[in-house]
């Protein structure tokens, strides 16, 4: 099964060389060449446009930056629909829309190409090591058919139902994320001001009900200056935005995750740091 990937940043680098060590032929594209480099050195090939990639493969999976550039590369002019033929099967892996994720499933029943809206969790370290956390939407035998594929990339992986439930699912997901990143920060700003030993403090929390994912992974980062993205701001600021358009179009509210989201865009717009990570 020769498998399309569009998308070769910090977390599709890591999906990727997944594929190519379990012995799939993969063809790659990226907006910009060079940061393929790495997949290309381990045996990917490199492919022009979206539409050349859909059509040399089986599987075209896409992991991009924000909604507007999965719209581009699905309906663009050289856009993988210009590319797909009945039987073969797309699946966006990028936190996106759940309303882009159900125009692209339409499209793709129109013309009998089968699709799956996968967003993921478990930042650079779960791509880099296969154990990334996938939440589908989309037709169950088509997931099943795929599920091979996904495993490679992800020891989580559970299907939410139709086309947007996976994107649903990665929303609560997020906001979830909103409040342990807050909350980590705060408990390190405390910490450091009661002048306890910060390294110590990690520890205890995580061995206790306060563990969570964020101080486990990023909190050794903080104190070691290290504020590269595993998982870039600007990103997240783009998924707290989805989610609260959303909860507001179901008529809930969500006030903790609206101050996150007020918080990275502070970083993010105001202090133009969207670049670091999460933990920045």
């Amino acid at each position: 099964m020769k498998i399309g990937f569009i998308g070769t940043g910090v977390m599709g680098t890591g999906m990727i060389n997944q594929l190519l060590g379990a012995g799939f032929e993969v063809s790659v594209y990226n907006r910009t060449k060079a940061h393929a480099q790495t997949v290309l050195d381990n045996g990917a090939t490199w492919l022009d446009t979206p539409e050349t990639v859909a059509k040399a493969s089986d599987v075209i999976i896409t992991i991009v930056g924000f909604p507007k550039d999965v719209e581009e590369i699905y309906f663009g002019d050289h856009g993988i629909f210009k590319g797909t033929e009945a039987g073969n099967v797309v699946i966006d892996m990028t936190t996106s829309s759940p309303i882009l994720a159900k125009k692209i499933a339409k499209y793709g029943e129109q013309h009998q190409v089968g699709v799956l809206d996968a967003p993921v969790s478990g930042g650079d370290v779960g791509a880099k090591n296969g154990t990334l956390t996938i939440m589908v939407g989309g037709d169950a035998a088509l997931y099943e058919r795929v599920e091979p594929i996904l495993k490679t990339m992800g020891s989580s992986i559970r299907r939410f139902g139709d086309a947007g439930q996976g994107q649903n699912a990665k929303m609560a997901n997020q906001i979830m994320i909103a409040g342990t990143m807050t909350g980590m920060i705060e408990s390190l700003v405390y910490a450091k001001k009661a002048g306890l030993d910060l390294k110590q403090a990690i520890q205890t929390i995580n061995g206790g009900a306060a563990a969570n994912w964020s101080m486990a992974n990023y909190g050794p980062r903080i104190l070691n200056g290290d504020l590269k993205p595993g998982f870039a701001a600007k990103h997240f600021l783009k998924d707290l935005r989805i989610a609260l358009t959303v909860a507001d179009e179901m008529a809930i509210d969500l006030p903790a995750t609206k101050l996150a989201r007020d918080l990275y865009e502070k970083m993010v717009v105001a202090n133009k740091m969207g670049d670091l990570g999460t933990q920045g």
